[in-house]
């Protein structure tokens, strides 16, 4: 069962996401009833990979940044195991879902997102921040549909540029990295974040990508290339705008203040408006120290989900999308079960050791590690797993893929889907009309009709 905790004013509610060194939380402060996005820190951990200083500079990074098109940071707590970064919730979901979903956009709708990015990529490096990481996964949409550019994890303030006043740190997603960060010989954040920006943009318009490739070797000749074909039903000045962005050579692309002046990018533009604030880093400091006084006390207790709850769970407040099988970003995974937890849990783990996973266990939820993959070109499976209380005889089961082969994640969905069939929720094709749901407020439930499914929202 999933657990809650609460650190300082937030009371922590479901994971939204994790990788190797965090995990991002959803969270309400309890004074205001105001949600956020909690990033949480193992301090164990980043001691023992030696990432303080990277830690320190991500967060010192996001707390320069205050512009409407970045996703901002709060302020940075800690107790003694863990450091709690507060962000900015965003309800809209991913770039890449919508892109995901909706195939191409019309050139008018990607070109306000490619103004909001570039406004926001602009304001960021004229305060010597690059993200080095851009890509649709990492521009969020806000509820009224604006960019908001998240996960400056892999950026670089100007301290880490070398004499040559070049950057010399490789990273990014291949897809998307200038063929001069390939090329490790260092390179300007400024020129390489541009590039990432042009294959956005191409994405954005056409629906997929100018350089792909199984084979890495052959995606970077691409890159290197710039071997990329434009096709012949985007408007000149859009295809144009590519051409120059995606130009293989740093000293030649085309500069931001050169696309701002762009004629295709001009239209309908307008720019953000700033307001600019004070901001302390002495958060940032107190968060890496041991100080007894800057340390909060975590408090955990069991968590029931009203209908409410449930509704949230849903990024934009769409349930149709939360009772599908996969989302369009296919690395999450949510259904309904009437079985108990304890059997939901128990069908979990034979299902995947039958599957040759290994199983942890943990704070009452569940991590499912390949264990012998039959090939390292994706790395090993790793699955989190958290079933969550709605009412005693109703569930939702969570999965979510951190790394590793999306097929096999697939096939370990479809086998649990159908293990649990008996007694799980119709998942395809759902969604609310106006009056499928009859609300008690008073109570703090609901039942809900979809389609011809009546679900109660009490035994």
């Amino acid at each position: 069962m999933n657990i809650k905790n609460k650190i300082g004013k937030y009371q922590l509610g479901r994971t939204l996401g994790e990788g190797n060194f965090a995990k991002v939380k959803f969270a309400v402060n309890v004074e205001t009833g105001q949600s956020y996005a909690v990033k949480i820190l193992d301090k164990e951990k980043v001691l023992q990979y030696k990432i303080v200083n990277h830690i320190k500079r991500e967060i010192c990074t996001l707390k320069l940044i205050k512009h409407p098109n970045v996703v901002r940071l709060y302020e940075v707590l800690a107790s003694k195991k863990k450091i709690y970064i507060v962000l900015e919730f965003v309800t809209g979901g991913e770039l890449f879902d919508k892109i995901a979903c909706d195939g191409k956009l019309e050139e008018n709708v990607a070109r306000k997102y490619f103004q909001q990015l570039i406004d926001a990529v602009e304001y960021c490096h004229s305060r010597g921040v690059y993200h080095r990481d851009l890509k649709p996964e990492n521009v969020l949409l806000d509820a009224y549909g604006n960019v908001k550019v998240s996960d400056f994890g892999l950026s670089a303030l100007p301290q880490q540029c070398r004499a040559d006043g070049l950057l010399h740190t490789t990273c990014g997603s291949p897809n998307y990295v200038a063929p001069e960060v390939i090329a490790d010989r260092g390179y300007d954040g400024a020129t390489a974040d541009l590039w990432s920006c042009g294959v956005i943009l191409f994405v954005l318009l056409t629906g997929w990508l100018p350089f792909d490739d199984r084979n890495l070797a052959v995606l970077y000749q691409k890159i290197f290339k710039s071997d990329f074909k434009c096709p012949n039903w985007l408007s000149p000045g859009a295809r144009n705008l590519i051409k120059r962005i995606l130009d293989p050579n740093p000293k030649t692309r085309i500069t931001i203040p050169e696309i701002l002046e762009n004629e295709w990018f001009k239209l309908g533009y307008s720019p953000a408006k700033l307001v600019e604030e004070d901001t302390s880093l002495d958060d940032v400091n107190a968060a890496f120290t041991n100080a007894e006084e800057h340390l909060l006390t975590e408090e955990t207790g069991p968590v029931l989900m009203n209908a409410f709850q449930l509704i949230a769970m849903s990024v934009s407040l769409d349930l149709s999308g939360f009772f599908e099988e996969e989302d369009a970003a296919e690395r999450k995974t949510r259904f309904m079960s009437m079985y108990p937890a304890k059997d939901i849990i128990e069908k979990i783990e034979s299902t995947a050791k039958a599957m040759e996973f290994e199983v942890q266990k943990k704070n009452g939820k569940l991590r499912l590690v390949q264990t012998n993959p039959k090939s390292s070109r994706n790395g090993h499976l790793s699955i989190a797993t958290e079933v969550f209380e709605v009412t005693p005889c109703l569930h939702v089961v969570e999965l979510r893929k951190s790394a590793g082969d999306m097929a096999l994640y697939r096939e370990l969905c479809r086998k649990l889907s159908s293990n649990l069939s008996s007694d799980n929720l119709e998942t395809s094709n759902l969604g609310f009309k106006d009056d499928d749901s009859v609300w008690r407020a008073d109570e703090g439930v609901a039942c809900t009709n979809i389609g011809h499914v009546v679900v109660p929202s009490v035994c």
